[in-house]
């Protein structure tokens, strides 16, 4: 079945409400001539005159009364559709957005971003995934909204857009030894070592920079999250490399640890949220970006020494 012109649709609404060609044809921006011919072809393709003369006017039809309700709503469904495509109600949405990340993210970001969700969107869920669950498909298939990583996903089509930079520093418990002299990269290699690794992998970047310089750490803890690493702290001489950030969550739970800067040089994290294209143009996944980003800019600032 061919479909008629659906363009002669809105000129029908025009035509009814205006009740005059002339009308119909200045709303729309075409000459009366053009709108005549319009009119030609909505009765063509409606079989009923729709509009007929009556004096020096034009008068609807039994059939265009019938249909004027159902025309003007059609339009306007048709022109809320487009309108969709770019706003979206946050107070009335109801969306589970599943993100990726490691307890870092979540331990530093996830209250804001809670936070965030409750005032503008109180309907919608927030879940976190956790990094290393193996679904590497889960962005393509849309089984989540987004991947924050230090790392891009194997996927070429992804979008990704930088959250911040950071970079790591030594924590250690408050009375630690080696806060009694200058941290050095010998004294720092001296104590043994907290690695976080969701893959039981102890070497890493520090390793190469004390390689570098002819010394080793020990690794003598391998923990699966900063945060659960961050809790062995205070009962060892053990040090434990973090993000700069993880300091915001030191002070709020009050932990009686210290921060000093690593004795090394380390190369600068840059973390990102990488998305599926498909999500691009989505009024409510855009929201999502922009508020997931909005969170990152203000705890960066927070964090800053």
């Amino acid at each position: 079945m061919q479909l008629p012109d659906m363009n002669l649709l809105i000129a029908l609404d025009a035509l009814l409400d205006e009740g005059s060609v002339v009308g119909a044809a200045r709303r729309m921006n075409l000459s009366p001539a053009a709108m005549s011919r319009t009119l030609t072809r909505i009765r063509e393709a409606i079989g009923d005159p729709i509009l007929v003369r009556a004096g020096r006017g034009l008068v609807p039809t039994p059939k265009a009364l019938e249909l004027r309700e159902q025309v003007r709503d059609l339009v306007e469904q048709a022109a809320q559709l487009f309108h969709s495509a770019r706003v979206v109600d946050l107070g009335s949405l109801r969306r589970r957005f599943s993100i990726r990340a490691n307890d870092f993210f979540i331990g530093v970001y996830g209250g804001k971003l809670s936070d965030a969700m409750e005032r503008q969107a109180p309907h919608c869920e927030l879940r976190f995934v956790p990094e290393g669950d193996g679904d590497d498909e889960a962005l393509r298939e849309g089984r989540i909204d987004l991947n924050v990583s230090n790392t891009r996903p194997p996927m070429p089509e992804v979008k990704v857009q930088n959250l911040f930079s950071t970079q790591f520093v030594g924590l250690v418990r408050e009375d630690h030894p080696l806060l009694d002299e200058e941290i050095t990269a010998e004294r720092f290699a001296g104590f043994s070592h907290i690695s976080m690794s969701r893959r039981g992998i102890a070497r890493g970047p520090i390793d190469t920079a004390l390689n570098a310089l002819g010394l080793e750490r020990r690794v003598a803890v391998i923990a699966p999250s900063f945060h659960a690493a961050m809790f062995a702290l205070p009962d060892s001489d053990l040090i434990l490399p973090v993000p700069r950030e993880t300091l915001l969550s030191v002070r709020r739970l009050g932990l009686k640890l210290r921060s000093f800067t690593l004795p090394i040089p380390l190369p600068t994290i840059v973390l990102s949220q990488a998305w599926h294209p498909r999500f691009d143009n989505d009024p409510a996944h855009r929201w999502l970006r922009e508020t997931v980003k909005s969170c990152c800019d203000e705890t960066w600032l927070a964090a800053q020494p």
